[in-house]
């Protein structure tokens, strides 16, 4: 949400600035074919660069921006229900938190969860300790294949944000070769009327400005805002996968997820002291 609204304040201020100088609003209006070059430039280069795949997910990568960030209130909910998974694996044996694994929305632990059950934290969560449940798999071995899920997802997740940064940075030069068809355009009215030929440039010249106006203050901010997200979703699954390895490695409840708290960033890193009342608390 803050993307979106610190973008409005600075389209705000640098139109409202261009307005106090006498600026009109018309020089935009009579550059309408400015506004299809730059747009419709930004849209073929998109789709040629990266496929439809890609443009199906850009809808839904746009939106997530306007879910809450990770806060220490989503690591705390985490560290306390891989606890009590945990707990239950070592009260009642792996075979106990069998149905908490097929079912997780119906699960009482994992149930109540609604940032884990979205996204990729649950399905990586719950495949995992299957495989601890089937037996057979070392330690090591586990480990390695949690590092190749998480780089999959990780690299999936990339798609958009590397997509819309080809995009911004091609998108000046796109403004410069719409300004210089605008001017090619202009140089056939040179010996008419003053006004009409600079009238003919202001439009030109508004396509320099389309191009690096979007680049800057439209893609660069969605991509790093993204960039930050997806940071964070990171530190999510890596709670888990240490939390996981911990615990294949016969660590006891409260050591798994102390290795998973160690991941978290220390300015959204609950206290040991306020994980262990956390975790013990839950009933």
């Amino acid at each position: 949400m803050m993307t979106f609204l610190g973008q409005i304040f600075a389209i705000s201020c640098i139109f409202g600035a261009y307005l106090l100088h006498g600026g009109s609003f018309m020089v935009f209006a009579h550059a309408w074919t400015e506004f299809i070059a730059i747009l419709g430039g930004a849209a073929g280069i998109y789709v040629a660069s990266n496929g439809m795949p890609v443009v199906k997910k850009t809808g839904g990568a746009i939106g997530h921006l306007m879910h809450p960030d990770y806060t220490k209130k989503e690591f705390l909910e985490l560290l306390t229900s891989l606890y009590q998974m945990f707990n239950v694996a070592r009260r009642d044996g792996l075979l106990g938190i069998e149905e908490h694994l097929e079912n997780p929305q119906k699960s009482s632990i994992l149930g109540s969860n609604h940032t884990f059950l979205h996204g990729q934290s649950c399905a990586f969560f719950c495949d995992t300790m299957k495989v601890i449940v089937s037996g057979g798999v070392k330690p090591n071995d586990l480990a390695d294949m949690m590092e190749m899920d998480l780089e999959a997802g990780k690299a999936e997740s990339h798609l958009v944000p590397d997509a819309l940064q080809n995009v911004g940075d091609a998108l000046p030069a796109v403004g410069i070769c719409a300004c210089v068809l605008g001017v090619i355009i202009t140089m056939g009215k040179i010996g008419g009327d003053p006004a009409a030929l600079g009238a003919a440039i202001g439009v030109a010249l508004v396509g320099t400005f389309l191009g690096i106006f979007a680049a800057y203050l439209m893609f660069f901010p969605i991509v790093r805002a993204m960039t930050i997200k997806h940071r964070g979703g990171d530190q999510y699954l890596n709670c888990i996968r240490h939390a996981i390895f911990s615990f294949a490695r016969g660590e006891s409840p409260i050591t798994c997820v102390e290795f998973a708290r160690r991941n978290i960033d220390p300015s959204d890193r609950p206290g040991f002291s306020e994980m262990e009342k956390a975790v013990k608390g839950k009933k």
